[in-house]
Formats: structure tokens, C-alpha cells, sequence
């Protein structure tokens, strides 16, 4: 009997083993090579390439003015959980009951604006749909192998692209966490049933930093420009003169360049040459 309880033992031992070990500090490298502009300045007006974005959201993304990020209550508003891993680097660590050392959450630092997440992993469930929204949401987490898989909800409105096109309150996301030695990915797919027509999914790339810090991140709201109270930056539709600008300067078809789930694929180059 003792010999059986002893194998019991180190099987569930060596299931909680199996699992990867996430913790540390990461580096994104999709700053310097995947997605680049997107990371830094940010993407051109215009651009809705590889979104399978419907007409509501092209709506609300072609009335978006640059300008808006300028407004006070914009500057320190932080990068929603579906989006602030595009860029610099994230702490993990674990939260284990001390006794028994189950996993009970793995917490995330994001170095802009400082934000952290909470993933809980003892098996709770999500809260009503009418609970409180927030940018990080609500995420519980389970381990497909070494694969850490998170279910998130509860999302505040937040976007896609840094362009104005637009993520609801309704979306869900999925996120896979892969650990290869010193790489980590985390694949991301946003199912949002009000403004994309199928899932969006991006991947991003880190790698495991051994002595790596991440500094403060203070942000101090001040008046960039000054404006009349209650000035919103924005374009009225069929207003917006940039829309264009995108396609212009690379040469693309206009109407490729409006995103949607049909310019995905290469059977929609095959369309356009039709249209010639």
C-alpha cells in the first residue's frame, strides 16, 4: 500500500514537473523585427492589413485622429492586456500556497505603465457577465503539457492596432505561452463578436533575460496642446484626408488595404487581378 501511495506521489510530482517553468524577466524582440512600426510610431493611418476587421470597426477606425492621444486623459491610459505585450519586457513570477505548493496564480509585470496581471491557475471560474470590465480582464490559466494556456474576459474596450481600430467589451482572448530554452512566444487570438468577422490572431517573441531589470514606468499627465474644454480630436465620416496616404505611398490597392477577413487569403490577389 505505502509502495502504491509512493507512486501516486511522484506520478503528480512529475505532471507538475512537466510543466514549464515561466518565471523571470523577458525580452520582446518583435520591437526590432516583427511588427516593428507598430511597436514604435506607431502604424500608418490607413493600414488595416491582416485584420479581419467588419464594417463597424473600419467605421469607428476611419474617424480615429492622431491627435487624441495628445489629450490629457489619454497619455497614462494604459495598454489593454491583449496589447501591452507587443513591446519592451514582462516579469513572470508564481504564486504558490506555501504549504502545499499548488500553483495558485502567475502574476505578469509589463514595464509600460507599469501594469500587472494576475493569471489565477486553482481552478476558479469566471465572474458574471455583468461584473467589472478592467484593461487587464479577468484571466484563469491551465497547462496544455509545457504549453500555459489563458482564457481571458471581462475586458474594458481597448484596440487592435495603435491606428484606431477598435477591440470591444465583448471580446474574448485566448493566449498560448511556449517556452523554448531561452525563447518564449505568446500567441494571442481576440474572438470579438462586434468588430472582428473571425479570430485575430499575433504572435510575439521574447527571450530570457538573466540579469535584466525593468525600471519604473512614472507617467505624469500634462497639456500637450491647448484646446477649447471638451475638444475631441476626431474626423467626421468621409471626412478623413489621411485614409489614402497608406496605399498611396506603398503602391497597394486601396480597397486591399481597408483589412477584412477576405484579404487574408491568396485567393483574394487572385480577385484583384480579376478587377484589372
Amino acid at each position: 500500500m505505502r509502495y502504491v501511495l509512493f507512486l501516486s506521489i511522484m506520478l503528480v510530482c512529475a505532471q507538475a514537473f512537466a510543466q514549464a517553468n515561466l518565471e523571470g524577466v523577458w525580452e520582446n524582440l518583435t520591437i526590432l523585427h516583427e511588427d516593428w512600426p507598430d511597436r514604435l510610431f506607431g502604424p500608418e493611418l490607413g493600414d488595416y492589413t491582416g485584420i479581419p476587421l467588419n464594417d463597424a470597426a473600419r467605421f469607428r477606425a476611419e474617424a480615429w485622429d492622431a491627435s487624441l492621444i495628445t489629450l490629457p486623459e489619454y497619455q497614462c491610459r494604459v495598454h489593454p492586456s491583449d496589447y501591452v505585450p507587443s513591446f519592451a519586457a514582462i516579469r513572470i513570477w508564481e504564486e504558490r500556497d506555501k504549504d502545499s505548493q499548488q500553483l495558485i496564480a502567475i502574476h505578469t509585470h509589463h514595464f509600460a505603465w507599469g501594469t500587472e496581471r494576475t493569471i489565477w491557475m486553482d481552478g476558479r471560474p469566471h465572474p458574471p457577465d455583468y461584473a467589472l470590465h478592467t484593461a487587464m480582464g479577468f484571466s484563469t490559466g491551465k497547462w496544455d503539457g509545457d504549453i500555459l494556456t489563458v482564457s481571458t474576459t471581462h475586458l474594458k474596450e481597448g484596440w487592435i492596432r495603435r491606428n484606431g481600430v477598435p477591440r470591444s467589451d465583448r471580446a474574448t482572448v485566448t493566449e498560448h505561452f511556449i517556452r523554448h530554452a531561452g525563447h518564449l512566444i505568446l500567441m494571442t487570438v481576440i474572438t470579438d463578436p462586434a468588430y472582428l468577422t473571425e479570430p485575430m490572431v499575433r504572435t510575439r517573441d521574447y527571450v530570457y533575460q538573466e540579469n535584466q531589470q525593468i525600471a519604473a514606468y512614472p507617467c505624469e499627465p500634462v497639456d500637450e496642446v491647448i484646446r477649447e474644454k471638451g475638444t475631441i480630436p476626431h474626423h467626421l465620416p468621409g471626412t478623413n484626408p489621411f485614409l489614402d496616404e497608406f496605399a498611396n505611398a506603398h503602391k497597394l490597392p486601396k480597397e486591399a488595404t481597408r483589412g477584412g477577413a477576405e484579404t487574408l487569403y491568396p485567393e483574394y490577389e487572385q480577385k484583384l487581378s480579376g478587377k484589372k
